[in-house]
């Protein structure tokens, strides 16, 4: 009760007012037949013929009925086909039409309807989500597939994303200590789909998006998705230009077996933004659209090309066999000038500058087998598999020099243009790395009666890194053979509840998330270890409404230190926990209204002192204590509708030194959705209706992101 106190208190009246309110009204709904407003048209709705006439081909134009927020099954938890019901583990889904009808363009702002979920600000040119205070660049996976490179990612061509949370290796490998991000991309399905959108608004914001798919004959089809954008910011001299093209094609060879290909091509060009300083432990009073340093010199330019083929075929009902390749090569370079401190009087800003090159070229390959057995009333679902991996990244590192005096400025006026000279440090990095990957995995989901089933995996990865180090020619190599183990038992006292009990481990080479931080006092130490334990509860109120709860406790040990005793050495000791609580609601309360939405509360602290400032007791950056937020989108009609939003993130600490704080805020959001006709719709998005000032995220004590103003901008999406 002491702890449902406190949650109380932290969470701003309104949100729980508004919570309490949609809770209640989930909870009556499906007594009472609730239903508000004039109910909008469902397939459930329409008379069925009996005589059914067969049409090759079916097309879709402005359908009528909601959008639909929940999920009903995952395949990236088990890489089976598993209802989320059976799945041992918290998961949050956002799907491609929450992304629409929010106009949400980035990871980083489909996050924020994630609990659990938060993000740092990524040095202004890459996506950082904090997972259960585990901030991360590389735990990003396609398909299934590792997506490690440092950028910013959109959401043009995503069928939905999935944020898997706790210890993740027995399914996706090394890293994942939090957990992972997994984008599922949309595929040809022989289906046509002929639809796109237009956005104009606030800042310049210019964006186009098209989803064209056609089937070929009876067994094939291809689809493109597209996407372009040239838009400027709030912040001064800040802007984004990027484009994505992503064409698949599918074929059937028969009835069992099915070839799906797909490229996609994404250029993404930037501004690279480090935000604002600090003062006396808070954000420097300033614009918010203040930038400080040199725009024209803090550039971040990311290519991407991935080719991806994946094969699969049932030799019969119980027994199927699935390949995927992917192929991806990756061309990334961010520069920039930035804040690095303030004088003690706090009027002047001292600037540093460093740019970095990474190109790195990944080879995955996994397959696996799904054989489905039954034994004594007994179901199995065995799960064999295998991935091999190799990837070849090299990077480049150059500091930035100023002539004397030309790098301090005045807070009153910090953005420059000055001569600076970049060329490498004596500790700059001119490395060449190739890591590999051969890795075998066994999980059996195994259903004991109706009301009880368990999962249990093993991931065995034998994971090689060389470094060599172009400047003295130095060659570092790391291999580490790890056990990823996975167990989870779920009880099922009703057909649409469950409670689940879990236990994940991974672990994270000394090549660390970017495979560039050999070095030889840590090259022969083990890996970093992180221990997940989780209890959790999931309940379909309705078949298109589902609740989670999950409480967990993360360990990460095996942290690599400099002994106390002989600075010359290191030694392994724990490093950090963290604890909390998740909440998550999401799908359709009546045949009008839909939500989603999440509760969190977090604590993670440091459990070893580490440095003079990484000291025991400290709290983890990015992680606030209490954080909630929630959507609505409710229809009147056929022909207007409105959508609302609150999110709420408590205080976080922008460094693990906790020297500097960012104070809580409660954010407010909102839309209008007007259709025209069924193959044309307007829609408004206001975001921060009440422009509330707020601190978005951080990098560290001097890298601080103001929130956005109230802005707002016009889709018109169109089916034809």
């Amino acid at each position: 009760m002491t702890q449902i106190t406190h949650i109380q208190q932290a969470v701003p009246r309104q949100f729980r007012n508004l919570l309490a309110s949609a809770i209640l009204l989930v909870l009556i709904a499906p007594a009472a037949g609730f239903a508000a407003g004039a109910p909008v048209d469902s397939p459930s709705s329409e008379a069925v013929d009996e005589n059914p006439t067969d049409l090759d081909r079916v097309k879709v134009v402005g359908d009528r009925y909601l959008p639909d927020y929940a999920a009903r099954s995952i395949r990236g938890a088990t890489k089976t086909d598993t209802p989320l019901l059976d799945v041992p583990q918290a998961v949050t889904v956002v799907t491609d039409k929450l992304v629409a009808d929010q106009g949400i363009t980035s990871m980083g702002d489909a996050f924020r309807y994630m609990p659990g979920v938060g993000t740092s600000q990524g040095e202004g040119n890459r996506d950082t989500p904090v997972l259960r205070g585990n901030s991360t660049t590389a735990d990003f996976f396609v398909d299934g597939i590792r997506d490690d490179v440092q950028y910013f990612r959109d959401v043009y061509n995503l069928e939905r994303l999935e944020a898997l949370k706790g210890a993740n290796a027995m399914i996706f490998g090394r890293g994942g200590s939090g957990g992972v991000i997994n984008r599922v991309t949309r595929q040809a399905d022989g289906m046509e789909h002929r639809s796109g959108s237009l956005q104009y608004g606030s800042n310049q914001r210019r964006r186009a998006t098209m989803d064209y798919g056609a089937g070929i004959g009876t067994d094939a089809g291809f689809r493109i998705n597209a996407m372009y954008e040239n838009s400027d910011s709030f912040r001064d001299s800040v802007n984004v230009t990027r484009y994505g093209a992503n064409p698949t094609f599918g074929i059937d060879f028969g009835s069992n077996t099915r070839l799906q290909l797909s490229y996609e091509r994404f250029h993404d060009e930037r501004t690279a933004d480090r935000g604002i300083p600090s003062f006396q432990g808070k954000p420097v009073v300033t614009d918010p659209s203040t930038f400080f340093g040199d725009p024209e010199l803090s550039v971040s330019d990311a290519t991407v090309d991935a080719f991806d083929a994946t094969l699969e075929h049932a030799f019969s009902d119980n027994l199927s066999v699935r390949n995927h390749l992917r192929w991806a090569d990756y061309d990334k370079l961010y520069q920039n000038v930035y804040p690095s401190s303030v004088d003690a009087t706090g009027s002047f800003v001292t600037l540093a500058a460093y740019g970095n090159a990474t190109q790195r070229r990944n080879l995955f390959n996994q397959t696996d087998f799904v054989w489905k057995v039954g034994s004594g009333g007994t179901q199995h679902t065995v799960l064999a598999g295998a991935e091999l991996g190799r990837q070849v990244t090299d990077n480049f590192r150059q500091t930035g020099y100023f002539a004397p005096g030309t790098n301090v400025v005045p807070i009153a006026n910090p953005m420059v243009s000055v001569p600076v000279e970049f060329r490498q440090s004596a500790t700059d990095a001119d490395n060449h790395g190739i890591a590999k990957v051969a890795a075998i995995y066994l999980q059996d989901q195994i259903d004991f009666s109706p009301h009880w089933q368990a999962i249990i995996g093993l991931r065995h990865d034998d994971f090689s890194v060389d470094l060599r180090n172009n400047r003295t020619g130095e060659i570092l190599r790391s291999e580490d053979r790890m056990l990823s183990p996975r167990a989870g038992l779920v009880y099922k006292p009703l057909a649409n509840v469950s409670f689940y009990a879990s236990y994940s481990k991974a672990f994270q080479p000394r090549a660390g998330d970017q495979l560039a931080s050999l070095k030889a006092d840590s090259a022969s130490l083990k890996p970093e270890s992180s221990i997940n334990r989780e209890i959790g509860a999931k309940w379909d109120i309705k078949p298109d409404l589902q609740a989670s709860l999950a409480v967990y406790r993360l360990d990460r040990g095996n942290v690599a230190i400099i002994d106390p005793a002989n600075n010359t050495k290191m030694i392994l000791v724990d490093g950090q926990y963290g604890r909390g609580v998740e909440l998550g609601l999401a799908g359709r309360v009546t045949d009008a209204w839909q939500l989603m939405g999440g509760y969190a509360y977090q604590a993670g602290e440091i459990t070893t002192t580490q440095s003079s400032t990484v000291i025991k007791g400290n709290r983890l950056a990015h992680l606030p204590k209490y954080s909630a937020s929630l959507w609505n989108r409710y229809d009147f009609n056929q022909t207007i509708g409105v959508g609302l939003g609150i999110i709420y993130r408590g205080s976080i600490y922008a460094n693990i030194d906790n020297k500097v704080a960012l104070p809580a805020f409660t954010r407010f959001d909102a839309a209008v959705f007007w259709t025209l006709n069924p193959m044309l719709q307007l829609q408004l998005n206001i975001e921060n209706l009440a422009d509330k000032r707020y601190f978005a995220s951080a990098n560290n004590n001097n890298n601080i992101s103001p929130g956005a103003p109230r802005s707002a901008w016009v889709s018109l999406n169109y089916h034809f």
